[in-house]
């Protein structure tokens, strides 16, 4: 009777092995091409200090797919930070960042975080500010928003900001 039993679970499992492996071989895995995105955004945002009122930007982000989930980012543009004061003069910047964007859910919302520098560029300014950005956002084939926070170190400054982009494959 021992022997019987034994047997029978043996039976069971090399046929268990069997489906498994079979089951395995019929599913289809999908390679990610990995490639290279676009994507031209308008900023706006309000800064958290009482010298500045509001900014107003635009950028270029090219993007590098790693997978599915994760990506590089390249980040410039043009950023102006709106005075409040009449005896104070606005700063435009010009922002070059690097990030890692990761999507957490669905594969369209994500997290981005971002590091760089900020060029002062206009009204006899001469800084470059250290900037930090953390995100959250949603994005599909075309379309990318997002929110997030911006410190600029020099400019005494930090913001929060709205994204609206238009992207697209290269």
């Amino acid at each position: 009777m021992k022997k019987t039993i034994n047997l029978k679970m043996l039976l069971i499992a090399v046929l268990a092995i069997i489906c498994t492996s079979a089951m395995a071989q019929s599913t289809e895995i999908k390679n990610y091409d990995q490639g290279f995105r676009l994507g031209f955004g308008l900023n706006g945002g309000i800064p958290t200090n009482k010298v500045y009122s509001w900014s107003l930007g635009g950028d270029v982000r090219l993007q590098y797919d790693l997978s599915m989930k994760t990506s590089l980012t390249l980040t410039t543009g043009f950023t102006n930070l709106f005075v409040n004061k009449q005896d104070l003069k606005d700063i435009g910047f010009i922002p070059a960042k690097a990030g890692f964007k990761a999507f957490i859910w669905e594969d369209q919302f994500y997290v981005l975080g971002e590091v760089g520098a900020g060029f002062a560029v206009t009204n006899g300014y001469n800084d470059t500010t250290f900037l930090w950005a953390p995100g959250i956002g949603y994005a599909n084939k075309y379309v990318d928003i997002s929110v997030r926070y911006e410190d600029y170190t020099k400019f005494n400054t930090n913001q929060v900001a709205l994204r609206l982009a238009y992207g697209f494959k290269l």
